[in-house]
C-alpha cells in the first residue's frame, strides 16, 4: 500500500487515522434506524393532534412507544452530531476553533440526549 502514497507522506508517517470507516458506518447505521423511526414519529405526532395531556402522556408511557421514542431521540442526536462533526472538520480551518466547536457540539448533543432520556423516563415511569 505504501507504493501508492507519496514518499513524503510515508516519511512523515501521514496516513489514515483509522477512524473514517467507523464514522462512516455509524452515520449509515443511524440513518438506517431513522428510516424506520422518522415515519413512526411523524405518524405518532399526527395521531396525537387534539389529544389532551393525560392521554398523550398515557400513550407515550406505553413500553413500546417509550422505547421507540427513546430510540428515535438517541438515533437522531447521534446522527446529527456525526453530520455536524463532518461539516466542522471539512470547513473550519483554524485548529483551535475546530477543536472548540467539536467539543461544544459533542457536549450539546450529549446534554440534549440526556435531557431527552430523563424526560422520556419520567413520562414512562410516572404515568
Amino acid at each position: 500500500m505504501s507504493r501508492l502514497r507519496h514518499p513524503w507522506a510515508v516519511a512523515r508517517g501521514l496516513g489514515s487515522a483509522k477512524e473514517g470507516v467507523a464514522h462512516w458506518w455509524a452515520q449509515r447505521l443511524s440513518a438506517g434506524a431513522l428510516l424506520f423511526l422518522v415515519p413512526w414519529f411523524v405518524i405518532t405526532v399526527v395521531s396525537m393532534i387534539g389529544m389532551d395531556h393525560a392521554n398523550a402522556r398515557a400513550f407515550l408511557a406505553e413500553p413500546l412507544n417509550a422505547t421507540l421514542m427513546l430510540a428515535f431521540v438517541l438515533a437522531a442526536s447521534w446522527h446529527a452530531r456525526l453530520g455536524l462533526q463532518v461539516v466542522i472538520e471539512d470547513y473550519i480551518r483554524r485548529p483551535w476553533l475546530e477543536l472548540a466547536l467539536l467539543l461544544l457540539c459533542k457536549a450539546a448533543y450529549v446534554l440534549a440526549a440526556l435531557a431527552s432520556v430523563v424526560a422520556i423516563g419520567r413520562i414512562a415511569f410516572t404515568a
